[in-house]
């Protein structure tokens, strides 16, 4: 008799690559023209990462360029979670941070899209900050791969396929 096949669904950021798109950023800010004499800086500030400028237009832009390097380097947007612009004495911030492995609500929705949509026999459990899912077809796990690159609230990656 066959065993199940199964893979892990993880959603895992690759934290050098999050730090060279930092020092990217900070070199391009360092260098630009329209953020000479704002304030504009990016930085880590524990395992926030902080975004500062004179005007709250000046830190979206310094965020735009956060988020290019991010999408240079290979890091989705859907693990990036910014937070709004605000007033800061005279500065404006934006604090941001890095999602790390799956929520509790979003693996929860993860299941049922897998109940839901899935071929028949796949079933899916939650293992703390990730997912196992298993079905006797490998066919079938491909297929919940694909339905699962889909999915918009996390950046998911596949691992342990066996």
């Amino acid at each position: 008799m066959a065993s199940d096949s199964t893979f892990d669904v993880v959603s895992k950021v690759d934290s050098q690559e999050v730090a060279n798109a930092m020092n990217q950023a900070q070199k391009e800010i360092a260098q630009r023209y329209d953020f000479k004499g704002v304030g504009a800086e990016v930085d880590f500030s524990g395992e926030k990462i902080l975004m500062k400028a004179n005007s709250e237009e000046r830190v979206n832009a310094v965020l735009d360029v956060f988020q290019t390097k991010l999408v240079k380097r290979g890091i989705s947007l859907k693990s990036l979670d910014a937070g709004e612009p605000y007033a800061s004495g005279k500065e404006y911030r934006i604090e941001a941070s890095i999602k790390e492995g799956i929520a509790q609500d979003v693996a929860k929705k993860i299941n049922k899209l897998i109940r839901d949509e899935a071929p028949k026999g796949v079933k899916s459990t939650i293992q703390g900050d990730e997912l196992r899912v298993s079905s006797k077809s490998r066919d079938d796990l491909q297929a919940t791969m694909a339905l699962l690159r889909d999915f918009e609230e996390a950046d998911l990656q596949f691992v342990n396929f066996r």
